[in-house]
Formats: structure tokens, C-alpha cells, sequence
């Protein structure tokens, strides 16, 4: 009797959110209105935001990161769980859906058509990743779980921030659990921080990149797509 062949492995598309999928930051999006609410005071807000800059500039340590995180929870410690699903709609309406970039958002609805699972793989927390999915027909996010006791916020994370070589974790624990075939996968990031997930898949795409993966995505032959340029050639050609 012959041996059953096994399933053949399906492909999915995996996307970055800030600066990929959104322009900015969604992180700092969240913080404008949370600050509205009084979901934390605009002081320690714009201070958060201050700190976030310097990491952006300065580039990523393990020191800076933990800092960071720290400091992002502490803010939300003790709020209202269901506050913070609220806030998620409030920032979708008002800011990110404003905020897309129309030609990823196609691309990414381009893998839905052809059969594909679309994830979106981010650092902020799943609710909000999990959240902008379902607004675009995706297939659903990976994202930084933060712990929920008795239905507020402890301002602790259940694991780590999925950043760097987290997300690359994540996405190969999900393919395993899913079916899914890395090499015939697709990944899309604007910063060389995703480079772990970029390298992970068949099809690694850079999306407005920063200099670093500018460099890696031309040395290794990678697509290179600068929605920024087109959006300013488009400006200017008024």
C-alpha cells in the first residue's frame, strides 16, 4: 500500500506595521489620544516619546530596549483593560487608518487573492496589530502580549516585546503550527531590525528602508519598494 504523500506546505505573507504598513509610528499615535483620556498624563507621555527618540537615533542596545519597555508599561499599569480596546478603535479612526500606505495595503490584499495567509507581525501589542488586521481583511498579528489580571493592566508583558529576533521566533513558531512554508513565504519591513524575519523567508521585501537595509536588500539582490520617494515625486509634480 503506498505511503500517503504528506500536505504540500502553503505560503503566507508576513508585514511589518510602522512605517510598512503605517506611516509613523503607531505607538505614538496610541500615545496622543491615550494622553486625551487621561489613559496617562501628557507629561510622562511626551517624555516616553522623548526617550523613544534617542533610541531611534542612537540605534538599538539590549540596555536602551529593556529600559524602554519598561518604561512604555509602567504607564499603563492599573488602567482598564477594555479602556484600552476602546482606545484601539479611537486610533484607528482618527489617525491610522488616515495613515496607510495605500500600495502596501494593496500588496497585502494581493496575497489574501491569491490563497495566502497575511499576518502582521509588530512590537506593539496585539490588540492593536490583531485590531488593524481585521480592518483590512488580513489574516491576523502577531504582537507584544500584555499581561491582564482581573481586567486591568499589570504593566507587565506575558514573554517579551516581539522585536528583532522575536518576531523571527514568532513567525517560524506559527508557520510550524500552521503548515506554512517559510521558503515560499514573503516578509515585508522598513528597518534593518527585522533583518532576523526578513532572512527567515523565500521572498524578503524592503519597504521605505532605513540606510542599513537599504544596503543589506541591494547587496543581497532583495525588491526594494520606496513609497516615500514616489509619494514625494508625486507632490512635487503638482
Amino acid at each position: 500500500m503506498p505511503t500517503p504523500k504528506k500536505p504540500e506546505k502553503k505560503s503566507a505573507a508576513f508585514f511589518d506595521l510602522d512605517n510598512t504598513l503605517v506611516r509613523g509610528s503607531t505607538t505614538f499615535l496610541f500615545g496622543k489620544e491615550a494622553v486625551k483620556l487621561n489613559f496617562f498624563s501628557r507629561k510622562e507621555f511626551w517624555r516616553f516619546g522623548a526617550q523613544q527618540l534617542r533610541f531611534i537615533w542612537r540605534g538599538e542596545s539590549a540596555k536602551m530596549l529593556k529600559h524602554i519597555e519598561d518604561r512604555a508599561m509602567s504607564l499603563a499599569a492599573g488602567q482598564n483593560a477594555a479602556e484600552l480596546e476602546k482606545l484601539i478603535e479611537i486610533v484607528w479612526t482618527q489617525h491610522i487608518s488616515k495613515r496607510l500606505w495605500p500600495e502596501t495595503v494593496r500588496i497585502a490584499q494581493e496575497h489574501v487573492a491569491a490563497g495566502r495567509e497575511v499576518w502582521i507581525v509588530t512590537a506593539s501589542p496585539y490588540q492593536m496589530g490583531e485590531f488593524i488586521a481585521d480592518k483590512l481583511g488580513l489574516t491576523g498579528a502577531l504582537g507584544t502580549v500584555l499581561e491582564i489580571k482581573d481586567g486591568k493592566l499589570t504593566g507587565e508583558f506575558i514573554g517579551r516585546p516581539l522585536h528583532g529576533k522575536r518576531k523571527a521566533k514568532a513567525v517560524r513558531r506559527l508557520a510550524l503550527e500552521r503548515g506554512i512554508s517559510l521558503r515560499k513565504s514573503y516578509a515585508y519591513s522598513d528597518s534593518h531590525n527585522d533583518l532576523h524575519m526578513l532572512t527567515r523567508v523565500g521572498h524578503p521585501v524592503a519597504v521605505n528602508p532605513d540606510k542599513v537595509l537599504k544596503k543589506y536588500a541591494k547587496a543581497a539582490g532583495w525588491k526594494i519598494f520606496d513609497f516615500k520617494k514616489r509619494e514625494l515625486k508625486l507632490h512635487w509634480g503638482k
